[in-house]
């Protein structure tokens, strides 16, 4: 499966931001998705995540009441809404997929990079002050 993320772009603090993450190649609806996100000088960190029927989702703590992870099966896509953002938010957002069989629904998998095949190229999120 072939993952493009998008949507991301400068907001002000306190602002609203929706990225998406589009896919093709296989039939998305089977496939674990999540939102990680890289800033400058630190690792990849684990943002959110969707299983894949759509039923259940997961959060850093972090993001938890700003952030909301959704998935559109007909569309095959995944969106990202971002509310109350911070400077702290400022990072490059990558969308990330498994196929629903082959990963758990357990944080301590669902949070590591390891854990996913695919991924997005990325996009840029910056809060600014």
């Amino acid at each position: 499966v072939q993952l493009q993320a998008f949507g991301g772009g400068l907001v002000q603090a306190g602002g609203s931001l929706r990225i998406s993450c589009a896919a093709s190649g296989r039939t998305f609806s089977d496939y674990t998705t999540a939102w990680f996100r890289q800033a400058p000088g630190n690792e990849r960190e684990f943002v959110a995540a969707i299983h894949w029927d759509g039923r259940s989702t997961y959060y850093i703590d972090s993001v938890k009441g700003r952030f909301t992870i959704s998935r559109d099966h007909a569309k095959n896509r995944v969106y990202l809404q971002m509310n109350s953002l911070k400077p702290e938010d400022t990072a490059v957002y990558y969308c990330a997929a498994a196929h629903g069989a082959a990963i758990s629904w357990f944080a301590r998998v669902i949070m590591t990079t390891g854990s996913y095949d695919y991924w997005g190229q990325g996009t840029q999120v910056t809060v600014s002050s």
